[in-house]
């Protein structure tokens, strides 16, 4: 039994209006938003409008459209391309759909899917590339979201990378065999040396990355991307870093990392996790390194995938060392550290006038000594601290702090999985701390906020430390909190 696609019953077409005339008739929002949609292209645009709103004045003095400031007549459409009925007048808006009709011309009435012979799509432009998105006047919005979505994906260097490309095509035709070396070219050419200079904002060696392209013969050559995968949810991960996972031919992903930002990715590239988990086989660094290396060597387009930002705690200096030992490109994608998503998951301000102006982020591990490190006097100057830590080291951070002087009621906030649907947050002061050691339920990455600041925040969502510290308070009443 066979199912027949259903039929588009308007086809899309990209028509060439370079230097042609676009008539719009009328004065207002309507009539704004198809000139501002036709001005970006090259064509000449004709806005018919006896009485223009102040916005679309602007806009003619801005573009140089030509205005005929006089009432509507048939004879000013003549030698268009395209008409657009757009006064927000039923009457009018008819009348100048039949006038077009009689000289030949298409017509887009705005609003009135009946009289339009074609529709206007929601754009995404990347000029020379454009996709246009529509919906045969189902959904404006549908559209509009849809473009958003497309427009995320693509690199604002598109369309220099584009025009690059179309100065190349003679010469690719001529020198390569149709087929797999002529593909490989233009895979590698959208993909690698030139579109990395584009991106970078350097043409000329965009330009001589790809005559080396065209001329040599060896295979393409690797990049490695070290990229922030950000604190946990998948939508705060950067566009750029969303955009390289759809090109990646490898992802490489500590197991902190959740699957649902890796799945960010192509569907059919190579997942590799490489562990960093208490109890998992993880491999070690220098094993991680020699990875990376090789995958490089091997002309793959590799995601690094790090927890929050590479450059915080994630080890990539030794990774970033190692590639550049070895001669592989490679760049660094910043992502959103966990003591951004817990201070927003707490609506807690960092730095508050008056109150705090600098921050800390450190893992608490250097402890260990005698002397106290400069990131403690700091805090007891009245930085705003935040803990990268498992809860072990809270209560020693804590008694460190109180013994350097730091007051014990100093405010302090903790998240666990922070910026997840499933995070719990926590409120108290510095002396209630060391409780959280023994909170064995706390069983996902834990972060901790000291400092005054952290009084600014929004305590309505998180549950006391103090109830696991006092045993005057009720399982019930603390579980009523938590609610």
């Amino acid at each position: 039994m066979s199912h027949t696609a259903p039929k588009l019953n308007a086809f899309p077409v990209f028509m060439r209006v370079k230097g042609e005339a676009v008539a719009i008739v009328g004065g207002g929002e309507e009539a704004l938003a198809k000139a501002r949609l036709i001005g970006q292209s090259s064509a000449v645009l004709r806005i018919v409008a006896e009485h223009a709103e102040p916005d679309l004045l602007t806009f003619i003095a801005q573009t140089g459209a030509n205005h005929f400031a006089a009432a509507y007549d048939a004879s000013q459409l003549e030698g268009a391309v395209m008409v657009f009925a757009a006064s927000g007048d039923e009457e009018l808006d008819r009348r100048v759909a039949a006038d077009a009709r009689r000289l030949g011309i298409p017509v887009n009435a705005v609003d009135r899917p009946e009289l339009c012979d074609f529709f206007t799509p929601a754009l995404v432009n990347r000029a020379p590339v454009a996709i246009a998105i529509g919906t045969e006047g189902a959904g404006p919005v549908l559209a509009q979201m849809l473009r958003g979505r497309i427009d995320r994906m693509l690199s604002p260097s598109l369309g220099p990378l584009a025009t690059l490309a179309a100065s190349f095509r003679g010469a690719a035709e001529k020198l390569l065999p149709k087929g797999n070396a002529r593909r490989r070219f233009w895979s590698d050419f959208f993909g690698g040396a030139p579109a990395h200079a584009v991106e970078a904002g350097q043409l000329s060696q965009a330009h001589d990355a790809a005559v080396d392209l065209l001329l040599s013969n060896t295979p393409a050559s690797g990049h490695i991307a070290l990229v922030g995968a950000g604190p946990g949810a998948e939508d705060l991960l950067t566009l750029r870093a969303h955009r390289l996972l759809m090109e990646a031919d490898v992802i490489v992903h500590d197991a902190l990392v959740p699957e649902a930002v890796v799945a960010m990715g192509r569907r059919d590239a190579e997942r590799l996790p490489v562990g960093k988990r208490k109890g998992c086989h993880t491999k070690s660094q220098a094993e991680i390194n020699a990875l990376l290396v090789e995958l490089g060597r091997q002309g793959k387009r590799v995601v690094r995938l790090k927890s929050g930002d590479p450059l915080v705690f994630g080890r990539a200096g030794e990774e970033m060392a190692a590639l550049r030992d070895a001669g592989i490109a490679y760049e660094v994608v910043p992502g959103v550290t966990a003591a951004f998503a817990a201070a927003a998951d707490f609506e807690l301000p960092l730095t508050l006038r008056g109150v705090s102006s600098s921050m800390v982020f450190t893992t608490g591990h250097d402890l260990k000594g005698n002397s106290l490190p400069d990131w403690a006097k700091l805090a007891i100057s009245g930085a705003t601290v935040a803990v990268y830590m498992g809860r072990s080291v809270a209560a020693e951070v804590a008694g460190r702090l109180i013994e350097a002087g730091l007051s014990p009621d100093t405010a302090v906030a903790v998240v666990e999985n922070a910026s997840l649907a499933n995070r719990r947050r926590f409120h108290g002061t510095l002396a209630d701390l060391p409780s959280l050691e023994a909170r064995a339920d706390l069983s996902g990455p834990v972060m901790t906020i000291i400092g005054d600041a952290v009084a600014g925040a929004n305590f309505e969502r998180s549950e006391p430390l103090a109830a696991h510290r006092h045993e005057g308070v009720s399982a019930a009443a603390a579980e009523g909190v938590q609610q």
